[in-house]
């Protein structure tokens, strides 16, 4: 082949779609900016750093990052084949030797056929050639001037300040009532009333919970664009029931106003999944899994997905992504990793890989149908070009964003089992049935 590639960025997202266009005889020009420039949070030169925790989550088929690991697997995925070869003991999670991962990925990907290297800073895109940019959460500001041209300046989001997401089917639905406020429009909100006992020990414990420690160059950034619901707790016992949690305009089903309200609000177009409304926090997950079962309604909820506060540049995808990780309406530009809107390590290489293979195939005259929505991989990728414009948040693999199973299984095990063997099966057929892919 003679026709090039190029992919921005060799973190995870982008040494995934290196290795998927180089299997597939596409010749790829690969830049990296380290080390003639690092971010503020990475201080090696090789590719896909992890600088975070070294886990990549469950490898339990009874979870969602335990199913989407199967599904890439069954996809040859080049960045998990590394980490299990360069794995530590973790239990069932699947957990890497950072320094060893990455030194293997950079190895691996400097030796791939038709792959060559770049040691360099991008700040312009020429979309004369095919271009995949997974540049990730610190994208570097050259570039992310460039994106803010090419895809308008109020798509581009420098920072991640997401409320936690519920699972609807785990809400003890006797302690809520759904109403809009004064009852204007649809009963759009699930509506979680507390007592006054309720509220003072739930603030208490909210403005009193251990934070994640940001760092020095987030700080900034954070705190101006965005209150976290437990320093407004800390300003005051009150200050929450006559902000976020105020219950004017709204009543119990017996009439009365409630003390105090925590609304839900639906987070895709699915009943399954809603988000607790004005909650952006910086709590650590366990925190927030202890104080937010605090409130009635939520005592036994599971969260799909904790809240966050950190710096993420990622772009507004339903606006501008198709289900191959395709910009709409530019022709040659892909965008994957968390620049794409995904949120997770093995749900970022999901991205490098589906764009990997999809601009390949294009480039050799094949098309692919996209991944079915019964696959997490599918899921997210629809979730992505589906949910709201409008306050867009990040997701992560897990169960909520799959249909439905055909059959009820009232057993969480038993159906998150169902849920993963569905999803391998549809996996397996999707290869049958687009030439092993």
């Amino acid at each position: 082949m003679n026709k090039k590639v190029n992919v921005i960025g060799l973190g995870l997202a982008g040494a995934e779609a290196t290795y998927q266009l180089s299997k597939r005889g596409i010749l790829v020009d690969a830049y990296e900016m380290k080390p003639t420039k690092f971010s503020p949070a990475h201080e090696s030169e090789n590719f896909a750093e992890i600088v975070c925790s070294n886990s990549f989550k469950s490898a339990d088929l009874g979870t969602a990052s335990g199913c989407l690991k199967a599904e890439m697997k069954e996809l040859d995925c080049f960045i998990l084949k590394i980490a299990e070869q360069t794995s530590v003991p973790a239990g069932s999670a699947l957990a890497v030797d950072r320094n060893k991962f990455s030194e293997l990925v950079t190895k691996e990907l400097s030796n791939l056929s038709g792959v060559t290297i770049h040691r360099e800073e991008i700040t312009s895109l020429d979309l004369s050639v095919p271009t995949i940019v997974a540049t990730g959460p610190l994208t570097s500001d050259g570039l992310a001037k460039e994106l803010k041209n090419v895809l308008g300046s109020d798509n581009l989001h420098f920072y991640d300040a997401s409320s936690p997401i519920i699972d609807s089917e785990t809400l003890d639905r006797s302690k809520t009532f759904t109403a809009g406020r004064y009852g204007k429009g649809e009963s759009d909100y699930i509506n979680c009333p507390m007592e006054k006992e309720e509220y003072y020990n739930f603030v208490d414990a909210l403005a009193s919970a251990e934070r994640v420690e940001l760092h020095q160059f987030e700080k900034k950034e954070i705190f101006e664009g965005c209150m976290p619901v437990e320093i407004m707790a800390s300003r005051g016992r009150d200050t929450l029931r006559f902000g976020t949690l105020r219950p004017v305009g709204l009543q119990n089903d017996d009439g009365t106003r409630p003390f105090a309200v925590v609304q839900l609000r639906k987070e895709s177009n699915t009943d399954s999944l809603y988000n607790i409304v004005g909650f952006q926090t910086n709590l650590k997950f366990s925190e927030q899994k202890r104080v937010f079962s605090m409130i009635p309604a939520l005592k036994n909820a599971d969260f799909i997905k904790y809240g966050v506060m950190h710096r993420n540049s990622y772009i507004n995808a339903p606006r501008h992504l198709n289900q191959d990780f395709s910009v709409k309406g530019i022709d040659n530009l892909y965008i994957a990793g968390q620049l794409s809107g995904v949120e997770g390590y093995m749900e970022s290489t999901a991205s490098g890989l589906i764009a990997g293979i999809f601009l390949a195939n294009k480039i050799l005259g094949k098309t692919l149908a996209f991944l079915p929505k019964t696959t997490i991989i599918g899921a997210i990728a629809n979730y992505l070009v589906s949910a709201d414009e409008k306050g867009f948040q990040p997701m992560n693999a897990n169960f909520g964003i799959l249909p439905e199973l055909d059959v009820k299984i009232k057993d969480k095990s038993l159906k998150k089992k169902a849920y993963t063997e569905r999803a391998i099966e549809s996996i397996k057929k999707y290869k049958e049935t687009n030439n092993g892919v």
